[in-house]
This record gives structure tokens, sequence and C-alpha cells, in this order.
């Protein structure tokens, strides 16, 4: 499998190469254009100087064996670092010299330039390209060539005309030609390898550091999924960038994904306490009246303890199902649109005898037109069944219970409130949970299982609603939200 680390190289450096290459083409193709173009300029500048000195040599009766005009053309082909070539009108060579030789009419032997050469000047007034001017050069060399014309006058008409009396060519090695170019292009390849080294370097480090975080994660993973709850990655608290938000969200789905499996550790072991507890009660009785160690005068009792606990067992198993109902990933709560007041009226009227027993004064704060919200109704029933009959069971003899009713915006708020003893702040944060009890030891509470307001909560959930509660100087209050309809 290739490692992100090799792929992110592999691209980097590959981007790198890309752009260099297609500068360093572009850089070439320029640089030897303008180089061409710079030494074509110059010679045609020199060309164009030999054929106006030599048709001002020429016109006041000098010719081109003359010594001064030899010397005057040898300097410029020094200077130009050249061959000057100059020839007659027909192409026959009359004199040559690249500033260190001369080479004269006698020397050159009659030698002419090759047709397509004086053709082309005689057609378009000039001369450019690569050419050996016919075996003349060794090699093919960069060739300019200008005219050399002499002014005369017709004495007859009185026009004066231009006479083509011969050609100035300045030739220039390829090598020379190409030189300043080769130059630029050693100096770019220099650069081009000291750039891409340090852009690997640059690469190779960029993309280790990006990897070595995921490496980590991935081994705290690992570790995390084979039981070890307690890592969690460190040394990126600091860095705000994707890696750091990586490893914030990581140690977040850890802490609670630890803390569901300390949940699933004491849902289990609150499980195994709630059977456990009834079923030896029930085993110790029944195997007491079986054995006769539970005198006959005692077995009544004995029985009605049996009949209490199986009852227990019996609340726990439904509630457990119902739990599980709730949180099947089939549940799909009915939503249509009820008087949640009727269904609070109602549960209250069912929990009379539980409000009597206790001599509770209801104080109930319910609008006089129905308040018509969205959500299951026999779910909302429930919701508040658990949440009144937990109200009554805490409520100190003799209080008062309060019922409200109000709607604020899109929602409406149903309210009740017990006056008794005030829940300590650090239970209210787990007072939702599954089998959390205020008593530890649930000797006060022995009806309930802890179990009414986790599946409040989940219905809720289920309907996308909020529940709230507070508790202060012995009033504890339960808030909960409903859509309006």
């Amino acid at each position: 499998m290739s490692s992100l680390y090799k792929r992110q190289f592999v691209l980097t450096a590959g981007m790198i190469l890309v752009s260099f290459a297609l500068l360093g083409a572009a850089f070439f193709t320029l640089s030897y254009q303008y180089t061409i173009r710079q030494t074509r300029d110059s010679m045609e500048r020199n060309a164009d100087y030999v054929a106006n000195f030599t048709a001002s040599v020429r016109s006041i009766g000098y010719g081109v064996e003359d010594e001064v005009y030899i010397t005057m053309v040898a300097t410029i082909a020094r200077i130009s670092n050249a061959v000057v070539l100059i020839t007659e009108a027909d192409g026959e060579m009359v004199v040559s010299t690249d500033g260190s030789t001369v080479q004269g009419y006698k020397d050159l032997g009659g030698r002419y330039l090759p047709k397509s050469v004086s053709d082309t000047v005689a057609q378009t007034g000039g001369y450019t390209g690569m050419s050996d001017l016919g075996g003349f050069f060794s090699e093919k060399r960069y060739v300019a060539g200008t005219p050399i014309t002499i002014k005369t006058v017709d004495v007859t008409t009185g026009q004066t005309r231009q006479n083509l009396v011969g050609v100035a060519y300045v030739a220039v090695e390829a090598s020379s030609l190409t030189e300043l170019w080769r130059a630029f292009t050693t100096i770019f390849f220099f650069t081009a390898v000291v750039v891409l080294c340090i852009a690997f370097l640059t690469s190779s480090v960029t993309s280790l550091k990006q990897t070595k975080p995921l490496k980590e994660i991935a081994e705290t993973a690992r570790k995390f999924g084979h039981g070890e709850y307690d890592v969690r990655v460190t040394g990126y608290e600091d860095r705000r960038d994707e890696v750091g938000e990586l490893a914030e969200a990581f140690n977040a789905m850890a802490d609670s994904i630890a803390k569901s499996e300390e949940r699933r550790s004491e849902f289990v072991a609150n499980i195994s306490h709630e059977l456990k507890t009834p079923m030896t009660t029930i085993a110790g009785f029944s195997d007491g009246i079986l054995d006769g160690t539970i005198p006959p005068e005692r077995e009544r009792a004995a029985l009605q303890t049996i009949s209490s606990e199986t009852r227990r067992l019996s609340r726990l198993v439904r509630r457990m199902l119902d739990l599980s109902r709730l949180q099947s990933a089939e549940n799909v709560t009915a939503q249509e649109q009820f008087d949640v007041s009727e269904i609070m009226l109602r549960v209250l009227v069912s929990l009379e005898t539980k409000i009597n027993a206790r001599q509770l004064d209801v104080d109930t704060q319910l609008p006089d037109d129905p308040v018509m919200v969205w959500g299951d109704p026999d779910a909302i029933t429930q919701v508040c069944y658990n949440l009144l009959d937990n109200a009554i069971k805490f409520s100190e003899p003799g209080s008062t219970m309060g019922i409200a009713i109000t709607t604020k915006a899109s929602k409406a708020h149903v309210t009740v409130r017990n006056t008794g003893q005030t829940i300590p702040p650090e239970e209210l944060a787990m007072i939702f949970d599954r089998f959390h009890k205020s008593d530890k030891s649930r000797s006060v509470d022995r009806e309930g299982v802890g179990l009414g307001l986790y599946i409040v909560k989940t219905i809720l959930n289920n309907h996308k609603e909020n529940i709230t509660v507070t508790s202060q100087d012995g009033v504890t209050e339960f808030d909960f939200t409903l859509t309006l309809a």
C-alpha cells in the first residue's frame, strides 16, 4: 500500500518538476530568440556600416584594394569578432578578412558566392541566414549581407540612380552566436538544481510533518480499539490547523466513548444489582417456606414480600422493554396534534390516590384554551406520568406540587414542580442517566428502578425537544418543550 507520505512527496515533487520544465522551456526559447535577435541586429548594423563605408570609398575613386580601406574593414571585423567579406555585384569575392588576416582579390582566386545568395540580395535588398557560402567556410555560419550602392546622375536626363556595385557580408560563427545563450543556460541549470534540491528537501520535511500526526492518531486509535480507553493524542494542543482539529476531535470522541463504556459498565452493574436483589429475596423466602425455616405464622408476610419483589421485577422488565422500543432504530415517533393540557389533567386524575396518600396540594396553572402541540400523545402521556409520579414520590408530605403550561414563540413549556429535598448540583448532571438514583443505597426509593427520567429524556429526544431541571432551596422544577401546532 502506497503511504500518504510517498503520494504527497511524489505529487509535490512532480508539480515542482513540471513547473521548472515549463519555466525552463519558456526561458530557453525566449533567451535563444533574444540572443539571435541581438546578434542579427548587431551583424546587420555592421554590414550596413561596411557597405556605406565601401560605397563612400568607391565614390571618391578609391578601390577595395586600398590599404587604408582594408585596414578599416579589418578593424571592424576584429571588433565585431566576425569575418567581413566584400563581393562584386555578380558575387565575385574581392576582399575577406577576420581582423587578423586579409585575403585580397588575388588570394581568393576569382571565387564566387552561390547564385542563390546573390539572387536573394538582388531581389530583397539584403541577405540573412545560415550558410557556408558555397563551401567558403568549413561550417555554416550566420551571415548578414547589405548591398553596396553608389548614386550616379544621368547627364542626359538629370535623374539620380542607385547602382549596385557590390555586397558587404558579415559572418559570425554559430558557437559565438550561442555563447551568451549557453551562459544563460548554465546559470539557469545551476539555479534550477539548487532550487529543486531545496524544494525536494522542503517537500520531504513538509510531507513528513503532515503524515507523522496521522500515524500517531492511527496508532492511538488502534490502542483505543484494543481497550486502552485512557490513551489520547497529545502534543498538538497548540496547533490551529486541520491536524490540531483532527487531534481535538479524536480526543473528544475518545472521551465520549470512554464515558459510554463507563456508563455501559455501570449499566451492567446496575442491572445485575436490580435483578439480583429481588431474586435473592424471592429465592430466600421461597426456600425458607419450603424447608420450614419460616414458621407457618410468618408465611403470609413472606409471601407478601415475594409478591412485592416479583412486581418490582415485572416493573424493571417492563421499563427495559420500553427502553428497547424507544432506542430501536425502527422506532418512529408518530406526529399528530393533541391538547397537552388535557393529557396533563388526565394523568393528574390517574395519580389522585398517590397525591392524597401524601396529603399534597396541587397548584395548576393551565390555560383556559387548549394548547395544541405536535407529537406522539401516548409517549407524551408517559412523559407526564413519569414526571408527576416522580414529583409526588419526592415531595414533602403536606407540601404543594405545581403544574404549569405556558407558550413562548413556537413552543409550549410544560413545568412540573415539587417541594422536597434539594438535589445537589453534581447530581443534576446525572439525573437523566439510566439507573441513577440520588439515594445510592436505594433504601428510600424502593419502588423505582432509576429508569423513569431516562425514559423521559429519550422520548423527548425522539421528539427533538428539550428538558431542563433546576433544584434550589428545596424546590425542584422540571421543564420540557413541545412544538405548537
